[in-house]
């Protein structure tokens, strides 16, 4: 069990705040903590590494990582930390960035044959694809099999497609090495699809915790369905305007009353409703 009691202040996107975050998490769990840029999410996963100092406790099964002043070295805790970035060594093959973690040749076989990388463990990172590479990072991170694997926004860089693939093996890894993971992410799918529990987190102050279906769906039963949106463009297309939206990685039309048009402004969030319930599934 992993406890905290933390407080630290910090400057955020609104101008000076204080983290303050009091949980607990159990053994094996794969949290996700949510909330907007500055938020104080990436804050907390540097606080749980020791890369930086914060007043209060981290308890790790029973181990004081944290204690006021008193800290146990980033060196000595029990962690693997992956970054946007890959941060791999590029004089290095992929296998040989494993291996400088820890000199064990089966359990780095084994990594790269569940990331599908085994035909590659010869190669340089600057060679690799960025989900490749991606790959070998997390990879890297789970060589020590660490007590806590953090995640920061690791694959906010690659396209859908291989966004997708990666969360399907960082799940495998996850479940495989029973790793209590926690990982910042600002994508509702992502979280959706890999946690089991949601921290949201609102100008460093956890606001929401709890099961992603509580904390993400917006709608049950018989409501409306209800997205967010950047408004890209209106135009007029004979006697009708029509908003053009963005909604993840889908652009949709939506038809806007004349009214409704002068109230718009394109670069603004809007939320677009339906009026039924009654969606209907293509594949």
């Amino acid at each position: 069990m992993i406890q905290l009691k933390l407080t630290k202040a910090l400057l955020g996107a609104e101008g000076a705040m204080h983290l303050e975050a009091a949980f607990e998490i159990q053994e094996g769990e794969f949290i996700a903590l949510s909330g907007k840029s500055g938020s104080g999410k990436t804050t907390l996963l540097r606080i749980l590494a020791g890369l930086e100092d914060a007043d209060g406790s981290i308890q790790v099964s029973g181990k004081s990582w944290l204690e006021h002043t008193k800290k146990l070295p980033p060196q000595k805790r029990e962690i693997g930390f992956v970054f946007q970035d890959y941060a791999l060594f590029n004089n290095m093959t992929i296998e040989q960035n494993l291996l400088f973690v820890a000199n064990d040749k089966k359990l780095a076989a084994h990594l790269l044959e569940l990331s599908e990388l085994d035909a590659l463990k010869d190669r340089y990172p600057q060679s690799l694809s960025g989900g490749q590479q991606q790959r070998v990072s997390i990879c890297r991170a789970l060589m020590k099999r660490p007590k806590i694997l953090l995640l920061d926004e690791p694959l906010s860089a690659l396209d859908p497609t291989m966004r997708t693939k990666l969360q399907n093996e960082l799940l495998t890894l996850h479940k495989e090495f029973n790793t209590t993971t926690i990982m910042v992410s600002h994508d509702p799918s992502e979280i959706y699809k890999l946690a089991s529990r949601v921290i949201e987190l609102e100008n460093g102050k956890i606001i929401r915790d709890g099961a992603p279906k509580e904390i993400l769906l917006k709608t049950q039963g018989s409501q409306k369905f209800s997205f967010e949106g950047e408004l890209l463009e209106i135009k007029k297309v004979d006697v009708i305007y029509i908003a053009i939206v963005a909604i993840g990685q889908q652009l949709v039309e939506i038809v806007v009353s004349k009214e409704e048009q002068k109230q718009l402004k394109v670069g603004t969030k809007v939320t677009i409703s339906t009026k039924a319930f009654q969606p209907t599934i293509s594949y």
